[in-house]
């Protein structure tokens, strides 16, 4: 616990403990304040106070009373914990270092708030990980053969789970059809916060030429298909550790390949919750130096050039038109582009991981910063995306919803 919460929690149990010694017959002389007394009998106003609480605080809060626990673990009051931590979110590091999954819960001046050891996972070799959202992140095995120096293979099935960092816990999908040939996925969380669906292209084993898609709903706890697709996205192994989608609003966006160029994106493919398709161009040509990501809630392209080391940023600001906007354009201050790991953003500024250098790059004034801790990880592939704290079931069952079984 922080120290705040600590305090909090200890002068709780000694103002238990106050009551009970002043009590005299069947009427107790309450000596604990009346403001806190009418504040907890107010449960709108506890509710309030403890969501700005730290979930790691939180579940210990759970042991205090009855009542906190059934507060707690309500629905009402997982919804509004996320309403506040949506609007301080942070970043979740995570450096694959010798097969261990690590997750590292990070401020954005640098300063690691959190080691975090996922429960369930510590003997599973190598994880990928590829989103996060609503404080629910979504892991698959990467394509890397162990013991065969890093060598990519193409991999024709994988496990996928959604874990929740926060409460340590992780949730196994049921298995999807099976593939002839490597597969590409991407999650869509919503209509609710807690609700999501996992969308898996795939070759069926019966015709590999054909693509076919089929949707893992958190509502129903199985794979239904779709049917035949004509676009198949950027596979995993353009980005082996890391995401190759984005999540913004509603809308799942994958790069497509150029043509004759499998790493290179030539468009954008864009699904919706409903499962709706449609193309989106690129405002310019791209390198293969190119990640998409949610700037304040916009689409947004991330292209870093490497004849002219330089740096633009497009958004664009209505997704059933592809007219995007040039944000801003800069210098890198990094001389190889080859480097680039990764590239994710939070509120107006940009996170980019080299193989030397973590960097955040501020839109609003155009300033690099190099945060201090790159000799901390090994440099291989890490992966940072925007991260906020939740409750949120793994399986997406919030309440009275009901449960599927793991």
């Amino acid at each position: 616990m922080t120290n705040w919460s600590t305090r909090f929690f200890l002068r709780r149990k000694r103002l238990k403990r106050k009551f009970k010694m002043f009590e005299t017959g069947s009427k107790p002389i309450r000596k604990r304040s009346d403001a806190w007394y009418e504040v907890e009998s107010a449960e709108d106003i506890l509710a309030d106070i403890l969501s700005r609480v730290p979930i790691k605080s939180l579940l210990a809060f759970k042991s205090v009373s009855k009542q906190w626990r059934r507060l707690i673990q309500s629905s009402t009051f997982i919804k509004l914990q996320l309403r506040w931590s949506l609007e301080k979110p942070n970043y979740l590091i995570y450096p694959y270092m010798d097969g261990l999954v690590n997750l590292y819960h990070m401020k954005g001046n640098g300063e690691i708030i959190e080691k975090i050891t996922l429960f369930g996972c510590e003997d599973i070799y190598s994880l990928s990980l590829l989103c996060s959202c609503n404080g629910l992140l979504c892991f698959i095995n990467y394509p890397f053969v162990p013991d065969s120096n890093r060598e990519l293979v193409y991999l024709i099935d994988f496990d996928i789970r959604i874990c929740n960092p926060a409460t340590r816990e992780v949730y196994l999908l049921p298995k999807g059809s099976p593939s002839e040939k490597k597969i590409s996925i991407g999650v869509a969380f919503g209509p609710k916060p807690w609700e999501y669906k996992v969308f898996r292209f795939f070759h069926p084993k019966y015709d590999s030429d054909d693509i076919k898609c089929e949707v893992y709903s958190s509502i129903t706890g199985s794979w239904r298909g779709i049917g035949d697709v004509q676009y198949c996205p950027i596979g995993i192994l353009y980005c082996p550790l890391g995401s190759n989608h984005v999540y913004v609003n509603g809308k799942i966006y994958w790069f497509l390949p150029e043509e004759g160029d499998i790493i290179t994106p030539g468009s954008i493919l864009s699904v919706d919750i409903e499962e709706n398709f449609k193309v989106i161009s690129l405002p310019d040509e791209v390198t293969a130096h190119a990640f998409l990501v949610d700037l304040e809630g916009f689409l947004s392209l991330v292209a870093v050039y490497d004849d002219d080391q330089v740096v633009d940023v497009w958004i664009l600001h209505d997704s059933n038109e592809s007219n995007w906007e040039k944000k801003c354009s800069d210098y890198v201050p990094f001389s190889c582009v080859d480097s680039i790991n990764f590239v994710a953003a939070r509120k107006t500024e940009i996170f980019f991981i080299t193989s030397d250098q973590y960097l955040i790059y501020n839109l609003d004034d155009g300033t690099w910063t190099e945060l201090d801790f790159a000799d901390d990880f090994e440099s291989n592939l890490p992966v940072v995306l925007p991260y906020t704290e939740s409750l949120l079931p793994c399986n997406g069952i919030l309440g009275s919803e009901g449960e599927h079984n793991n």
